[in-house]
């Protein structure tokens, strides 16, 4: 009886061992990081490509850097073009948050050399790269209105707020939603879609009770069906700050105790249990010394909602 014990166990060992795996489901989106940093570190300010898995279509959400970003891509194999080549043909749209230096400089440098293609933003913000940057003062004119003459290397086209968009040359779709980002100032978030499937990236922002807005409230209740149906595959999202930065100086940025707090908000519109194990990625961390560790410390430690938290780095693929 022992011996047939014994045998059992073991065909029963076999069974369970060539059981196939759970399928986990295959990535929607591949995500490179050109710049992940908010202030000090030039070379590696806000800006991270976007395309459908295996793909090289990519739109760039943000611009702070992007030459140097795609060199330190190919570094780690992560992109294999050269960057020139990279820039020119496989970047083939641009989608802005704001106006800020961090998030357009490499943009803007890197103008001369780019090919000709799209920038998207909210009104405001391509009002401010035309009449601000390309005016022939502060930069040639590569834009299509302005100061002339206008060398219309980049269209300029508006996103209208919570309306789809196609994104020129790329399978992908974007909606636009204004936040506040210290009022008066505008920034935006952008809600990109490949199928049925989405990236929700939010360029900097204040929280609401701070910047006594619902902006970000509007965001979380346009989510809120596509978290629960876990189309929405990861959220990017901003915290410049540790919690110990006075209110006054936030200059419309979040701290993680105010990221939670939004958190907070999402969850309560969808359920704890439809946040667990979402992909949050934490960017434009301010260098400060100090401030990177303590503010992923705090952010693990508040992590209630069992959010799966990343902090990326430049030229290091994320698939989602």
């Amino acid at each position: 009886m022992r011996f047939f014990a014994h045998i059992a166990l073991i065909v029963w060992s076999l069974l369970v061992s060539t059981q196939p795996a759970q399928a986990q489901p295959a990535p929607s989106f591949t995500v490179v990081p050109l710049g992940v940093k908010g202030g000090l570190q030039e070379s590696n300010l806000s800006a991270y490509l976007v395309a459908p898995a295996g793909s090289t279509s990519y739109v760039c959400l943000d611009a702070g850097t992007v030459y140097s970003g795609v060199e330190e891509a190919i570094r780690n194999r992560v992109l294999a073009a050269p960057a020139g080549e990279v820039v020119r043909k496989q970047i083939n749209a641009y989608l802005i948050s704001h106006a800020h230096l961090d998030h357009v400089a490499g943009l803007l440098l890197g103008a001369p050399d780019d090919t000709p293609k799209s920038i998207y933003g909210l009104q405001n913000c391509l009002a401010t790269i035309q009449n601000d940057y390309f005016n022939w003062r502060a930069w040639p004119n590569f834009g299509d209105g302005g100061n002339p003459p206008a060398l219309k290397k980049y269209r300029l086209r508006e996103l209208v707020p919570q309306q789809e968009t196609v994104i020129e040359n790329t399978p992908l779709r974007v909606q636009a939603f204004a936040l506040s980002h210290g009022k008066p100032y505008q920034s935006a978030a952008f809600l990109v879609r490949n199928g049925s499937s989405y990236l929700l990236y939010l360029g900097d922002t204040g929280a609401d009770a701070v910047e006594h807005s619902q902006n970000l409230r509007a965001v979380w209740q346009a989510v809120e069906p596509l978290v629960k149906a876990r189309q929405l595959k990861a959220i990017f999202m901003e915290a410049s700050y540790p919690n110990s930065q006075p209110v006054t100086q936030l200059f419309g940025h979040l701290t993680p105790r105010l990221l939670m707090q939004e958190m907070e908000v999402l969850s309560q519109l969808t359920g704890p249990a439809a946040l667990r194990g979402l992909p949050v990625v934490i960017t434009h961390l301010k260098p400060s010394p100090g401030n990177e560790a303590l503010i992923r410390k705090q952010l693990t430690e508040a992590n209630k909602l069992h959010l799966k938290l990343l902090f990326p780095e430049q030229g290091h693929r994320l698939a989602f």
